[in-house]
């Protein structure tokens, strides 16, 4: 009796089971159906959401790696180019002060044969002066060769002074 009091509840059970999945197919199925696809569904949106974040995330990373390289690359040419700028301010003072020291070395030379021009108009015009001076004193007077010689010692010790 053992054995048909097992297979009755087997029986009864797997009646009851098969009743009860009947039942739950007809006024439950639907319902548990949209629920589990409900809950499929948000999984799956959460999961594409969270690719989508990923994907923003890399984006975002790449593109502020990619600022952080244009602003390197940009105070790298800014460093250069003042670079080249003051290498180049430099050359122009340098080539400014070169050129003010020709010019002023120019006008002292300019200067100095004008001085030195000017002095010889002088001394010219002294020695015309001289030369006259002692014509007309030889022409006054005779003069004795002791004489002429005293006289020209004279005036030569005045075109000295």
């Amino acid at each position: 009796m053992d054995a048909s009091l097992f297979l009755g509840n087997a029986l009864v059970v797997s009646g009851s089971l098969l009743l009860l999945l009947l039942l739950l197919k007809k006024y439950a199925w639907k319902d548990i159906q949209a629920i589990l696809e409900k809950r499929a569904k948000k999984i799956s949106d959460d999961i594409d959401e969270a690719e989508r974040a990923k994907d923003k995330a890399r984006k975002l990373a790449k593109m502020r790696d990619d600022q952080l390289r244009n602003s390197r690359q940009e105070a790298s040419n800014i460093i250069q180019n003042a670079k080249d700028s003051a290498a180049q301010s430099r050359q122009n003072m340098i080539a400014d002060a070169e050129e003010e020291v020709a010019r002023k070395k120019q006008q002292a030379q300019n200067d100095i044969e004008q001085a030195k021009a000017e002095a010889l108009a002088s001394v010219k015009g002294d020695v015309a002066d001289l030369s006259l001076q002692i014509a007309t004193k030889i022409l006054n007077k005779e003069l004795t060769p002791e004489g002429h010689q005293d006289l020209i010692d004279s005036f030569v010790g005045k075109l000295g002074e």
